[in-house]
This record gives C-alpha cells, sequence and structure tokens, in this order.
C-alpha cells in the first residue's frame, strides 16, 4: 500500500473489543482494514447528508420563489386543511392507479 500514514486512534473498549472481534472472527485481516472500511463507510454517509442538505436548501428555495410569487395556499381553517388534505390523497391515488396500469 503506497502513500500510508499511520495514525494512532484511541477507541472505547467496546470499539476496541468490536474491531479484535472482527479480525478473530475472519471478517477482516488487520484491525487497519476494519477501520479503514468504517472510514469509507463514513465518507459516503457524509455525501448522502451533504446531497441531503443540497436538496432541502432546493426545496427551501422553490418554496420562498412560490409565497413570492404567489404560487401558495393559506388554510385558515380545519376545512381548508380537510379539502386540502383530500385532494392530496385523491391525486396520490390517481398517480398509483395510473402507475399501475403504466
Amino acid at each position: 500500500m503506497a502513500n500510508v500514514e499511520r495514525l494512532s486512534v484511541s477507541l472505547t473498549e467496546e470499539l476496541a473489543k468490536m474491531v479484535r472481534g472482527a479480525v478473530t472472527g475472519g471478517e477482516y485481516t488487520s484491525s487497519s482494514e476494519v477501520i479503514r472500511e468504517a472510514l469509507r463507510d463514513w465518507k459516503l454517509k457524509q455525501a448522502i447528508r451533504e446531497a441531503d442538505i443540497e436538496r432541502l436548501r432546493q426545496a427551501w428555495v422553490r418554496g420562498i420563489d412560490d409565497l413570492e410569487n404567489g404560487r401558495s395556499k393559506t388554510i385558515a381553517t380545519k376545512a381548508d386543511a380537510k379539502a386540502l388534505r383530500e385532494g392530496i390523497k385523491t391525486r396520490g391515488r390517481e398517480r398509483l392507479a395510473a402507475h399501475r396500469t403504466g
């Protein structure tokens, strides 16, 4: 393995036991391999989190744009909320039916 840097890592007793168990159980050949895979998984999790944050940011921007451009609906009463819910359910059922016959 080229360009390897050695690091000293302190783990709780529980984590150290998990790492040793993965090696002695034959899942990994060394504790370094366990840690490398854990870091790769962490890196992937971070990328997914960043993508989720970006999607949320885009939804926020779209929502603000909708409000600023009159593409919103005021829900002032329970009847308004019920009508909105029913409309969402109806459109959802229609989409599902179209998908099933698709």
